[in-house]
């Protein structure tokens, strides 16, 4: 690798993603300090009463539609506080997952709308489906595992210290940065290079080729489908798009096998680059070992509601 290879294949990706998160930090930090945290919480105020999370979970899915760095961040802070215990986190974390979709939305489907014209929208239409199943589970996770939140309304129970000047809160926003920036950089650049390494090495390239390659389990798709899944999983999900646009275009398959295949491609690729994209800075802002466990049920939670909606679109077409 030469030197341009490697700047903007590790040096300015790890430059732009501690910048992120770094970001991220200052802005949950500078909400709590500013004791913005009841008014963000307000928003989610129904749906965490009936999930049964605590008030910082609220203020955290409200951030999650602009920021999941900060939400998550919120969460870390009051985790390592005591204020939540460890499934709380989990919950909260998943619970996060919808505001997270619709940070992505609109570029999901103005990337799938040129190459699959009207099938766009029931692919994405599914995967939306999906996103609110896995928070109506949570919300019935959340109402059997965690008991009942104490009466009155969510906002109102935050801690409230009263008004702070902007002055006393940027000081103590950037106080605590202080603190909190140095162990994220020291845990999120060596893994982030470590992932960069793997990759380059071809690990992640020869699992995705495996499954792509002997995947049995999908011999109820045509051929000409799983051309689309193995696309999907070696190179990338543009790449994925691009071989289904051309068969839809040929006519050569059923709009909803080329769904169907997408799907498929979704459940057995992202998983993978959810860990190599969510791991590094995860595990700066929450502990390594915790970090690797919220990605590990996020995922199968995830990959759950879409082989469900999967199975569903297969049946009732």
């Amino acid at each position: 690798m030469d030197i341009y290879q490697i700047w903007h294949g590790l040096g300015w990706p790890l430059v732009r993603l501690v910048f992120f998160i770094s970001l991220g930090l200052l802005v949950g930090n500078l909400i709590e300090s500013m004791n913005w945290t009841s008014a963000v919480a307000r928003i989610a105020e129904p749906l965490v009463r009936l999930a049964r999370l605590k008030d910082v979970s609220g203020a955290s899915f409200s951030m999650a539609f602009f920021s999941g760095v900060s939400a998550n961040t919120m969460l870390a802070e009051a985790y390592e506080k005591k204020e939540m215990t460890t499934r709380e986190l989990l919950l909260s974390n998943l619970f996060n997952s919808l505001p997270t979709y619709f940070l992505h939305l609109p570029t999901v489907f103005f990337i799938t709308l040129p190459f699959l014209k009207g099938a766009a929208v029931v692919y994405v239409g599914l995967t939306l489906l999906a996103a609110f199943l896995r928070t109506t589970g949570i919300i019935f996770l959340g109402r059997v595992w965690l008991p009942p939140i104490e009466a009155g309304c969510v906002p109102c129970r935050l801690k409230d210290t009263g008004r702070k000047s902007v002055r006393d809160a940027l000081k103590k926003t950037w106080t605590r940065f202080l603190k909190r920036i140095p162990r994220i950089i020291y845990i999120t650049v060596p893994i982030y290079i470590l992932i960069f390494l793997s990759h380059r090495w071809g690990v992640f390239t020869a699992l995705e080729d495996f499954l792509a390659h002997n995947a049995f389990f999908l011999k109820w798709l045509h051929p000409k489908a799983v051309s689309i899944i193995a696309f999907q999983m070696a190179a990338e999900f543009t790449a994925g798009l691009a071989v289904a646009g051309a068969l839809l275009e040929a006519a050569s398959l059923p709009a909803k096998q080329i769904v169907l295949a997408l799907m498929v491609g979704n459940i057995l690729s992202a998983p993978m680059r959810a860990f190599r994209h969510q791991f590094p800075y995860y595990a700066g802002i929450f502990s390594p070992k915790l970090a690797l466990r919220l990605i590990v049920v996020n995922q199968s939670v995830r990959v759950g509601s879409l082989i469900v909606v999967a199975l569903l679109y297969a049946w009732w077409g």
